[in-house]
Order: structure tokens, then C-alpha cells, then sequence
């Protein structure tokens, strides 16, 4: 009873997701390719849905956002590790990766043998000069 227990524990040991992590602070240049791209389009998505009421009430704040993507470039979850006392703020950013998703596929050399990257990166909503979204 002791044994089938624990190659039941095993089994789902060895089945739970292994990730990759990347963060602004990444080296590795494939992992660092990756970003940038990753980036350049949330950016983009970003400052094209960029929330009206925070223009209208000049609404600023950052926020820190985890973003787990599948190998195929599917996202599988967004969640928000530090918000911004804005939750409107906090909405959009979630709403910008899921309409920016799916993104590219992962390459295997960003995944190294992991089966989901997790980016985690600092969100900066302004209105300086004409551009409204950014990383920090």
C-alpha cells in the first residue's frame, strides 16, 4: 500500500509543469530575443488598448504581472503579482495580454526541456510624451 502510494506521488511529481522563468533581468540571449519580441507586441497592444477612463481621470501606476505561455505560444494564465492602486490599471493589463495572446511559439533552446515559460515584468501605465504603456 506504502509502494502504490508512492508511485502515485511520483507519477505526479514527474507529471506537474516545469517552467522556464525569464524576467527583464534575463542574459541568456535566445531568452532575451524572446522578451524583446514578446514586449515590442504586448507594447503595441498596449498603447492601442490603452483604458479611456485612466486618459479621462489621468490615471498612472505600475504593476507586476506573471504571464505563463504554453510552447506553442498559448497563454495559460495571467496573474498579477503586485497591482497598482488603480484596478482599472490592474484590468487593462490583464485584458492587454489576452488580446495580444496567442504569441510566438517558445523556442525548445527559451523552454530548455520545461513545458511553459513564465515572464514576469513591471508594467508602467503613464501619459508621457504620446506613449501611454511601457515596461520598466
Amino acid at each position: 500500500e506504502k509502494g502504490a502510494m508512492l508511485d502515485k506521488q511520483t507519477k505526479n511529481y514527474t507529471k506537474r509543469p516545469k517552467a522556464t522563468y525569464i524576467t527583464a533581468s534575463t542574459r541568456r540571449s535566445a531568452d532575451a530575443f524572446y522578451l524583446v519580441s514578446w514586449t515590442k507586441k504586448i507594447e503595441r497592444f498596449g498603447n492601442l488598448n490603452y483604458p479611456d477612463k485612466a486618459i479621462r481621470d489621468k490615471l498612472q501606476g505600475q504593476l507586476v504581472l506573471v504571464v505563463t505561455i504554453a510552447p506553442d505560444g498559448h497563454l495559460i494564465q495571467v496573474d498579477i503579482r503586485k497591482g497598482s492602486r488603480h484596478a482599472v490599471l490592474n484590468d487593462a493589463a490583464k485584458r492587454i495580454v489576452k488580446l495580444a495572446a496567442p504569441f510566438a511559439p517558445v523556442p525548445k533552446e527559451v523552454l530548455r526541456g520545461n513545458n511553459r515559460l513564465i515572464i514576469t515584468r513591471t508594467w508602467q501605465f503613464s501619459q508621457n510624451s504620446g506613449k501611454n504603456f511601457s515596461y520598466k
